[in-house]
Order: C-alpha cells, then structure tokens, then sequence
C-alpha cells in the first residue's frame, strides 16, 4: 500500500484502539506499576535508528545471580494475555503515523542484531520496519532468526499490496489460532534465496537452514 493509504488507515486504527490501549495501561500500572511503557532503540529504514516503545509486559524480577527469570515467571496472567493479544504493540500506531514504521514489514530489530546479517541486513531493512510481517504470521517464535530473516527477505522481494493485506488479516487470526510453523514458506523463501542477487550471502543463509 502506498504511504496516503498506510496513514489514513493507521490513523483510523489508532483511533479505535485508543480506549483499548487506555484501558491496557491501567491494568500494567495495577499490575506491575510504573513505568507502563518499555521503549527501545531499534533499526529502521536503511538502519537509521529509531525509538521504538510497547507496554511493558515484564517485572525486572532476577535470580540470587542477578540474571533476569525466565520470561514467564516475569508476567501475570493478565500480562500474558496481553503479549498473547499483541496489544502490547498497539502504541507503535504511533510510529507508523509519524513515518517511522509500516503496518506491515519486518520486524524491527536491534542494530546490533541487524548488523550481524550483513549484507543480508541491508537488503532486509531496505523497507521500513512493519508491525507485523510475513515471518509474524508464518511462526515466529516458532522460528530461528535465520528462518525469519530468510521470510522477511522473501517479503521484501515481493512485497505489494496485495500481500499487505493477507498478512494484515492473518495477523488477526494469530491471537485465536496461535503460532502455527509454515514449512511450506520456508521451502518457498529457501528456493527463491538461491536465486537471489545477494548469492554469496544468501547461499550461506540457505546452508544455514538446511
């Protein structure tokens, strides 16, 4: 979609989310207190780096170590239904009405994990980073980071409206049906990375998943 779609629609969906994301910071401040939302540096478009924020999910709760607790016993179950529900991401509507992200796009990661894939990086933040992507709706924390970068650079070599609003209307599925591996896409994002112009990079990616 273009950049006039994209806001217009993301507008409309911050306005009817508001009284969802109000009513999602009182439960976090009942919660877990303050503060309610938890913000981060991250990679956008062609790396820039931008701030980018969701409501904390999460205590700061450590081991006798001082290592963090496994993510579980660091949420509530109503925190937890939160994270489920992806409603810990509706701030970032914010974001993609400033220009700082899309709808739909990969992920935005750490620069210093967007760094390690090298040129394969480049290639994958080349658009802007989205809400929720192909490798969202394709399994995600089902996935290994090399399978995600392999969706999300298959996405950025056909991404077109059309394909937005499949993943738009697969992502509210997700909630209800879960997290559900696509093995077939994987095979697809594979076979087309073997023939990608980035042959070097992308075949060590592809040895990687195999």
């Amino acid at each position: 979609m273009n950049r006039t779609q994209e806001k217009l629609l993301s507008i409309f969906l911050l306005a009817i989310s508001l009284p969802i994301q109000l009513l999602v910071a009182i439960v976090i401040s009942m919660q877990l207190g303050r503060p309610v939302l938890f913000h981060q540096r991250r990679a956008g478009l062609n790396g820039r780096t931008i701030m980018v924020s969701k409501f904390r999910t999460m205590t700061d709760a450590r081991d006798s170590a001082g290592d963090l607790l496994p993510d579980d016993q660091r949420q509530t179950k109503l925190t937890r239904l939160i994270r489920r529900l992806r409603l810990d991401e509706l701030v970032q509507l914010f974001l993609i009405c400033r220009g700082d992200m899309s709808l739909v796009g990969p992920r935005p990661l750490l620069p210093e994990t967007l760094s390690s894939f090298g040129r394969l990086g480049e290639v994958r933040n080349s658009v802007k980073p989205g809400l929720t992507g192909w490798a969202q709706v394709s399994g995600n924390t089902r996935l290994t980071d090399k399978e995600k970068l392999s969706l999300d650079l298959w996405y950025v070599g056909h991404r077109s409206f059309a394909l937005d609003m499949r993943i738009l209307a697969e992502t509210l599925l997700v909630p209800f049906r879960g997290e559900i591996r696509n093995d077939r896409r994987l095979d697809d994002a594979k076979a087309w990375l073997r023939q990608s112009p980035e042959s070097p990079a992308s075949a060590e990616l592809v040895g990687g998943l195999a």
